[in-house]
């Protein structure tokens, strides 16, 4: 290997590392920030900087605040309920779809793909006049059970993740059962489904961040603040015209990330094999 070889390996080298250190910073400055802000009192907020450590770290009357002012008691049921609801029907709508545009060719089968993939390049929020009309006319404005019917729409990533599963199970698994006597539903409920817990696992992380974290059409159709709060819904308590308590929003903002810190901590064996084998297998 020339000088100039070793030369250039070590400044790929350097910047391959600089560029994990510079990217790891700018992830972790604002959770520091965060945490930092959620332990000052009002008037430390307000006489120093973000980065300006608390006097103490004792303090945790601004995550009792955030939690007994903002309900976030109920919101956390609320948001409990959305997204059980949520991940049972959209995996069990989605599995079912993906299972019968795979394993059944009729005509019209192609056209029903690439619609579900024109309809992921369409913005959410250009379409949402018309999906308001619809939940208004339905009677769904400030209703839970409405709201997770629209957030029950299939996702499409789910459907071509689960499609992509289908095609790397042999369909002679399905022959065999079918010469057994076995019918459709028991192929796919006793024997398909339990194949596809990778990429259940997968489509389940993606649709269940999503969901816990939708600000937008959570505000717009859950307008009952007080009964109908969401995590995300909750933490605008403190957000007004007169100013906004960022200090209690930092506590708020700490307390909803750690149910999912906690689901991450004790599942992610699981999430990580589900993501390796669920997204990219084949």
């Amino acid at each position: 290997m020339t000088v100039i070889e070793k030369t250039e390996k070590a400044l790929l080298t350097i910047l391959k590392y600089f560029s994990l250190v510079f990217f790891s910073f700018c992830a972790l400055l604002p959770v520091v920030s965060c945490v930092i802000t959620a332990f000052k009192t009002d008037s430390e907020y307000q006489s120093t900087n973000v980065m300006t450590l608390p006097e103490s770290w004792a303090n945790f009357s601004n995550f009792a605040s955030a939690f007994d002012k903002a309900g976030m008691g109920r919101a956390f049921v609320n948001s409990a309920v959305i997204l059980v609801c949520v991940l049972f029907f959209s995996t069990l709508i989605g599995t079912q779809l993906a299972y019968v545009l795979n394993r059944f060719k009729f005509p019209g089968n192609t056209l029903i793909r690439n619609l579900f993939l024109f309809a992921s390049m369409l913005p959410g929020v250009a379409m949402q006049i018309s999906v308001y009309e619809i939940m208004y006319k339905l009677r769904f404005i400030n209703s839970l059970p409405g709201y997770i019917i629209l957030m029950c729409g299939t996702d499409v990533i789910a459907i071509y993740i689960y499609i992509q599963f289908f095609e790397n199970i042999d369909i002679s698994l399905d022959e065999s059962a079918i010469v057994d006597g076995a019918s459709y539903f028991t192929i796919f409920y006793r024997i398909l489904l339990p194949l596809l817990k990778p990429a259940i696992v997968t489509s389940c992380i993606l649709k269940g961040v999503g969901t816990y974290n939708e600000y937008y059409m959570a505000n717009m159709y859950l307008q009952d603040k007080k009964k109908l709060a969401t995590v995300a819904t909750s933490l605008y308590t403190f957000v007004g015209p007169l100013g906004s308590k960022y200090n209690l929003i930092c506590a708020g903002v700490i307390i909803s990330l750690l149910p999912a810190l906690i689901v991450f901590v004790t599942c992610q064996n699981q999430i990580y094999s589900g993501l390796t084998s669920g997204a990219v297998k084949g």
